[in-house]
């Protein structure tokens, strides 16, 4: 049963590329989350949902029925992470099951079960239904990274958008003030106002709304340019923090290969698990060849000068009638020898 247990970890959480089985069912899962995306978006045709409702509702039943099987078995070999909080037989399902990713394979197929017991909105059913497409972050490494960054930076990004918040409140209030009387109707209220600041501040300008006192314009003009750089603020963060989380996975790869190739060779179990830990990173071929190379060649080029610093010192000695080794004189130790 561990056996079973862990295999199926393997299968599930790890999908190597030379695993086969693995391969074919993370394939076969990607497949299967972009089919009942699209599902969900060809139900809200009227005629195509008529047409083929009995379809619909069979493709819904057995993607239910595969998601909650792979759901249940995340659970069953989640206590084989190497993560030690994990290796509990019970609380370390629990927490498993509190992880966002365990979360979403959760909400994405509840919805299902509860429909049986109690009547639920049908279009709340299809929003969750479309929650499906973030169990396709687990097989992106690009996609994991991002969802890292974005904790990584979460209070960073946080006090931008409260920051933008405030600009919001601030810039709504004072149009409303300046533009109630000319436009009643238009900016009735400092919520209704909100719509206006909101799309001049993030330079949208639908045009829907515009102020009409020169005080208004005034303002519109002060709000767009005070907007630039704080509505840019979350979006610079985000693309900082992930050339840094990029930055960290490169360094952490050519710490690796520095530690394989300090013999001077790379034998089977050291590619192995470089090309393991480059999967996990998201390098890719050509940029850890690239690594492994320049690691290479600057360990040739230590090596090298450290043989020619010995031979070096080799000849320097010679060449003063020394001894390389013992650094004594040449004629001293052939006394001691005769003696």
């Amino acid at each position: 049963m561990s056996a079973l247990r862990k295999r199926t970890y393997e299968i599930l959480d790890i999908g190597k590329k030379q695993d086969k089985i693995g391969r074919i069912i993370d394939i076969f899962l990607i497949l299967l989350i972009s089919l009942n995306v699209l599902s969900v978006i060809l139900e809200t045709l009227p005629s195509l949902n008529e047409q083929q409702r009995y379809y619909f509702q069979l493709f819904e039943i057995i993607s239910v029925i595969i998601f909650t099987v792979e759901y249940l078995a995340r659970v069953w070999s989640a206590i084989e992470e190497q993560d030690l909080k994990y290796h509990h037989p019970f609380w370390g399902r629990i927490i498993y099951m509190l992880t966002p990713m365990a979360m979403i394979d959760l909400i994405v197929i509840l919805p299902f079960y509860l429909s049986m017991f109690v009547g639920v909105d049908l279009r709340f059913m299809r929003v969750l239904r479309l929650l499906r497409v973030f169990k396709l972050t687990r097989y992106s490494s690009s996609m994991s990274l991002l969802l890292q960054v974005l904790h990584r930076e979460s209070r960073s990004i946080g006090a931008a958008l409260f920051v933008l918040f405030m600009m919001i409140i601030v810039a709504s209030s004072l149009t409303y003030f300046a533009e109630h009387d000319a436009q009643p109707d238009v900016f009735s209220s400092i919520p209704a106002a909100m719509w206006w600041a909101i799309v001049t501040m993030t330079t949208v300008g639908y045009g829907d709304v515009i102020p009409a006192t020169v005080m208004g314009k005034v303002l519109a003009s002060m709000i767009s340019i005070m907007s630039l750089g704080i509505v840019a603020l979350p979006a610079g963060l985000l693309a900082s923090g992930f050339s840094e989380a990029l930055r960290q996975r490169r360094r952490t790869y050519e710490k690796m290969v520095d530690m394989a190739v300090q013999d001077g060779v790379v034998d089977e179990v050291e590619h192995s698990a470089l090309n393991q830990m480059r999967e996990s990173l998201g390098i890719t071929k050509e940029e850890a060849a690239h690594i492994m190379h320049t690691n290479l060649s600057r360990k040739m080029e230590q090596d090298l000068d450290k043989d020619l610093q010995k031979l070096r010192r080799e000849i320097d000695a010679v060449s003063h009638d020394h001894c390389p080794h013992c650094n004594h004189h040449i004629e001293w130790i052939k006394r001691r020898k005769s003696d």
